[in-house]
């Protein structure tokens, strides 16, 4: 029999930012499907610190860690995986299609690490592992299906699940947020559309749970249809209010007139201060 099990990184404090002052990074999830012996995790969180909490975790549920499942390839879901790897010599960083790994490694760019390192100065790995090409749609954690889905656009690049039939459940990556507000930032007409449907796509699958990559520590649960139903809504409304707005200052304010309770206000900054030159 499986089962599963959730750690919440919390939010990130990052440098004051021009424009809107003290500013968090989003609290980040890392989902442990768990076999009576063995576990698959999916996503390993940002910090090196992060990665030896991590660690700690699935080591105290005395499984043995088969893999760990890359959702997409922003750094914040893959840089804390050194420690983990390291506590399971057997494990190795995966993906099941071959533009996350592209992602991934770019992610990891002397360029890009200077940017990341700057908003988490000395807390990140100096040569982050990178994923590989899995090479399979699925994962047999003692019998047990775990299936790999390429699904499409996000949050900026693209989007895989991990879907586990016995459970009804799907860890969603950043398809799905859970009362946090979500990353638009650069986003369009186009990409929000296919944001859309990608949602559309974890539907159909008819899941119970669906764990998100990004959650409010504080979220009630991680309902299937409240999770979905939510994030198609905020799309369809920063879309609504983006129309009617003139300056990135208005659509915060509509915005959060909507969405007061979520979770990661700088978010929501930079989403509308991109849409506006």
């Amino acid at each position: 029999m499986l089962s599963f099990q959730v750690f919440n990184s919390g939010y990130r404090p990052i440098p004051s930012v021009p424009g809107w002052g003290e500013a968090t990074w989003p609290a980040g999830t890392a989902t442990l499907i768990r076999g009576e012996r063995e576990a698959i995790l999916v996503d390993a969180l940002l910090t090196v610190d992060e990665g030896e909490r991590l660690a700690a975790w699935v080591r105290e549920s005395g499984r043995d860690l088969r893999a760990v499942f890359l959702t997409h390839g922003h750094f914040d879901h893959f840089f804390g995986a050194g420690p983990v790897l390291g506590a399971y010599a057997g494990s190795r960083l995966i993906a099941c299609d071959q533009q996350v790994v592209d992602e991934a490694v770019r992610q990891t760019g002397a360029e890009v690490m200077a940017r990341w390192n700057a908003l988490f100065p000395g807390r990140l790995a100096a040569t982050p592992p990178v994923p590989s090409w899995s090479g399979a749609a699925n994962l047999d954690l003692e019998g047990n299906p775990v299936y790999l889905r390429t699904i499409g656009g996000a949050d900026g690049v693209l989007a895989t699940i991990a879907y586990v039939p016995d459970l009804r459940l799907v860890c969603a990556g950043d398809i799905v947020y859970n009362n946090i507000h979500m990353w638009l930032r650069n986003s369009t007409p186009e990409s929000r559309k296919a944001w859309l449907a990608s949602l559309d796509a974890v539907a159909t699958m008819k899941p119970v749970t669906v764990v998100t990559g990004h959650r409010d520590p504080d979220a009630p649960d991680d309902d299937a249809a409240r999770v979905i139903d939510q994030s198609r809504r905020y799309i369809e409304d920063f879309e609504r209010e983006l129309a009617v707005s003139g300056t990135a200052r208005e659509l915060i304010d509509r915005m959060l007139a909507r969405y007061p309770d979520h979770g990661n206000r700088y978010t929501l900054f930079a989403s509308a201060t991109s849409q506006f030159a």
